[in-house]
């Protein structure tokens, strides 16, 4: 592209070269000031052709480049947000986010280490994410927030790094917060009353959230309060919130309630986005709706005149889907696409697991991505007081591999033989068995040794053997094992009309053999029957199991 623009303008400079000569030749005085203008002009209107090209050009480029990243789902929707939770404690206890008793909390050892989620947060900034956002649970009460923060704004392409918090310690944090370079903060308020924070949170520390807000205007920032609006508890407060801002600028979100699980889906207490604007222009007729960002999930709104504006949610009446671009990984490691959905993906496990290289995190990533549904699953549209969901008392589950924590499975759900090689060398034993129904007919040519095919039993036993040894070229992911023995056992139980087989298989290595047993009475039993087939197709083959295994971690014995 350099190239083209440097040879464009060589070749503008030698026409206007040539221009001059045949100007001085062919004319004088104004009739010269004239043509060279006229080529100066023919210069510039190329010359900016050339550059509206070249911006096109880097445009389509840069959208084709969005396309093929790992972080465009298969509706066009490139994610540039990532929100990343890191922690699921909480000095809160908030009604309709969990129960008073709190909810169980992970070991630490299956939560994201510092070092992980900073690994995390590169791979997906060096993919195209733009913006992070630190959430919880309440990500004050880690320890390491600061530092957390600094690294995050050391990775190069990273442009925002915003915080979500509940705003209890803000005045002690956000000095240093800011130093390490902290963008922006949310923070959550439901109330402007005391007494009902109290009730709400089920905790004291009111002052202290309003003492953070007024802080982080003093810095500089201009916080965003986030609002969920709940029916019969805090929809009297509408415009207490909108005089709010009246004299600070904040940003208030009137948040829509989210019934879930967690709360008791109590669908009742949901305030839509219409009634809440309708209730506020009730007492300021003003109330203007404001231009929006293309990926903005909140509805600007202001009173003319006030500091601050307010802005709706509407997750739950008007979904903004369409063109979401954000991404969740959770504190144990998960990548979430969706709030809504139940679908994730555990890149800890990934990560964690052995020759797991950056790459494959990112492939592991994209299939993720690529997962994502065109809206979130579980809600119609709430309009008028009324909403169709799939069930209004229980969540949609939906359960999905989880390819990385698969032993057979690697980062991208590709099929992978386990490596054995750091397993203790032990003596294994497995045994097997199957049962092949006959027939009276059947069973009587097998016991006289009367049919067309030759001895039934002695072929099946053969048979058996050579079927352990070939256990690995049968099945995929099956070692390649040297086995020291293998019996196969053959009886005809005339009283049944069946044939029982048993195969003992035994090796001296680093992984079992209870395939090569199972494998050795499958095609024991199959062999039965293609020695009987040509007498009758009514055979049945049935009870093909394991009997026991040991020497290997767990030991087994069939009761």
């Amino acid at each position: 592209m350099r190239l083209l623009v440097k040879r464009s303008n060589l070749w503008l400079r030698q026409c206007t070269a040539q221009l001059r000569r045949q100007a001085t030749n062919m004319a004088t005085g104004s009739q010269f000031h004239k043509l060279a203008t006229a080529a100066k002009s023919a210069a510039t209107g190329a010359q900016l052709d050339i550059k509206s090209d070249n911006n096109a050009l880097e445009a389509a480029v840069t959208q084709s480049a969005a396309a093929a990243s790992p972080l465009t789902d298969s509706f066009g929707r490139h994610h540039t947000y990532l929100r990343i939770s890191l922690t699921e404690r909480c000095n809160l206890r908030c009604d309709y986010c969990m129960p008073a008793e709190g909810v169980p909390l992970q070991p630490k050892s299956q939560l994201l280490t510092t070092e992980e989620v900073l690994r995390l947060a590169r791979i997906f900034v060096e993919q195209g994410v733009r913006k992070i956002r630190l959430t919880g649970g309440e990500p004050t009460v880690r320890r390491d927030i600061v530092e957390v923060v600094a690294q995050l704004k050391a990775l190069p392409q990273l442009e925002h790094v915003g915080i979500t918090t509940n705003g209890l310690v803000l005045t002690r944090f956000l000095v240093p917060l800011q130093r390490a370079g902290l963008d922006s903060l949310n923070i959550s308020l439901d109330t402007l009353r005391k007494e009902r924070f109290e009730q709400i949170t089920r905790r004291k520390g009111w002052e202290r959230v309003i003492a953070g807000i007024d802080l982080a205007i003093q810095l500089g920032y201009r916080p965003k309060i986030n609002c969920v609006l709940m029916r019969n508890f805090n929809e009297d407060e509408i415009c207490d919130f909108v005089e709010f801002t009246r004299e600070r600028p904040v940003d208030v979100r009137f948040i829509e309630y989210m019934p879930f699980s967690g709360n008791k889906w109590q669908t009742e207490r949901l305030i839509s986005y219409s009634e809440t604007v309708q209730a506020i222009r009730q007492r300021w007729p003003e109330f203007q709706a404001l231009p929006n960002g293309p990926n903005d999930t909140s509805k600007a709104y202001a009173v003319p005149g006030f500091a601050g504006q307010l802005g709706f949610i509407t997750s739950m009446t008007e979904h903004f889907c369409g063109t979401c671009n954000r991404l969740r990984l959770t504190a144990d490691g998960n990548i979430k696409v969706c709030l809504f959905g139940n679908k994730e993906f555990s890149l800890r496990d990934a990560m964690r697991s052995d020759g797991c290289t950056e790459q494959q995190l990112v492939e592991l990533i994209g299939a993720a991505v690529q997962r994502k549904k065109r809206q979130h699953a579980g809600f119609g549209n709430y309009r008028n007081g009324s909403r169709t969901m799939l069930h209004p008392h229980q969540p949609q589950h939906v359960q999905l591999r989880n390819c990385s924590g698969l032993t057979h499975i690697n980062a991208q759900g590709k099929a992978q033989m386990v490596d054995v090689a750091g397993k203790a060398h032990t003596t294994r034993t497995a045994s097997a068995e199957a049962t092949v129904l006959v027939g009276e007919r059947l069973t009587a040519l097998i016991a006289a040794n009367e049919l067309a095919k030759g001895d039934v039993l002695s072929v099946a036993q053969l048979a058996g053997i050579m079927g352990a040894k070939q256990t690995s070229l049968l099945i995929p992911l099956c070692h390649n094992i040297a086995l020291s023995s293998v019996r196969v056992q053959a009886t005809l139980l005339e009283q049944q009309h069946s044939v029982r087989l048993v195969a003992t298989v035994r090796c001296s290595g680093q992984t079992g053999v209870e395939m090569e047993a199972l494998t050795a009475v499958s095609v024991a039993a199959l062999t039965v029957y293609d020695m009987c087939k040509a007498v009758s197709h009514d055979i049945c083959i049935q009870n093909v199991r394991l009997l026991s295994k040991s020497g290997g971690k767990r030991d087994y014995q069939r009761q």
